[in-house]
């Protein structure tokens, strides 16, 4: 590949294209159909203005909030291979950016599970230890173009409903408002059915009936997609200039970039909310805990369960 600089002469817009095409490929749309770099506008503009200065370019990807609380799903409630492949990933990224651009790239994980703990029913310790245990992949792996933010390094030590209410009250959209936008936006209401699915799923020990727990998801779901609101424009308020990634689909030439962090059948799956398996080819891919296990071995490493082995 040929190395291409910011030496006078060089159009960051450019150069700006080709750092985007290496994110193409892992685009998480909410369609299939194939784009140019230059269908992304928004992006290009802020890649342009890292380039114009020399900087690295600085990614913000809210996610990695915790693990689902359904046993069913993953493995546990700390990270597991699906989470270490998921940031090999992200950091390789951000080093085939410095292969054509030497500043380089760095990807801040805005783990959000303090966010929303409450409303998908995960202790916040359990979400501690998570985001604690992203900090240690990061830092035994080396992955040095890679950092965690969380709500810790905005309000301290508060207790964390304190923290959630601050977030709620400041910066999070009404309830009316956002249920006049489902009506009438179809993005925000497949994020709306999503989350409301995610919830149900994620939902263990109910004893009512299901059309009771769909009522109660659904309520929550409002709640949820609230706060994510709220951390969003905590994170811009924050990293006012760095570049939006999600692990949502996102629409072509959205604010926010959707990225997709590993293989799996379906758009929706995340790490944290699935095992991952090794097929027989070597490749890698994720499903829910109890469909791996039909497939695959469990295997162990540091003596606590990480992924499941095909063949």
């Amino acid at each position: 590949m040929t190395l291409l600089t910011t030496a006078p002469g060089a159009l960051p817009t450019t150069l700006g294209a080709s750092i985007l095409n290496l994110l193409l490929p892992h685009h998480r749309s909410t369609d299939n159909t194939r784009v140019r770099a230059e269908a992304f506008p928004h992006q290009l503009r802020q890649i342009a203005a890292y380039i114009r200065e020399g900087a690295p370019i600085v990614f913000t990807l809210p996610g990695f909030p915790c693990k689902s609380p359904n046993p069913a799903k993953v493995l546990g409630h700390l990270p597991d291979q699906g989470e270490l492949l998921s940031l090999r990933f992200l950091d390789t990224l951000c080093g085939e950016i410095q292969r054509i651009y030497p500043p380089g790239a760095h990807v801040v994980i805005c783990s959000d599970g303090h966010i929303f703990g409450d409303l998908i029913r995960v202790p916040d310790a359990h979400i501690d230890a998570y985001a604690d245990g992203l900090r240690r992949v990061i830092a035994d792996l080396g992955l040095s173009r890679l950092s965690v933010f969380d709500l810790r390094d905005v309000l301290g030590d508060l207790p964390h409903h304190t923290k959630r209410a601050h977030v709620h009250e400041r910066y999070a959209p009404t309830a009316e408002a956002l249920r006049a936008e489902v009506r009438t936006d179809e993005n925000t209401l497949a994020l709306y059915r999503g989350i409301t699915r995610f919830l149900v799923e994620d939902t263990a020990g109910f004893t009512g009936t299901r059309s009771a727990l769909q009522r109660e998801c659904r309520r929550r779901a409002y709640g949820v997609i609230q706060r994510s609101r709220a951390w969003g424009d905590l994170i811009a308020e924050r990293h006012p200039r760095c570049v939006r990634l999600s692990i949502h689909p996102q629409p072509v030439g959205a604010p926010k970039f959707g990225i997709r962090l590993l293989d799996a059948p379906d758009a929706w799956t995340t790490p944290w909310h699935s095992a991952a398996l090794r097929r027989t080819d070597g490749t890698w891919t994720l499903m829910p805990r109890t469909e791996a296990a039909r497939l695959g071995r469990l295997v162990l490493r540091e003596d606590r369960p990480s992924h499941f082995q095909q063949g």
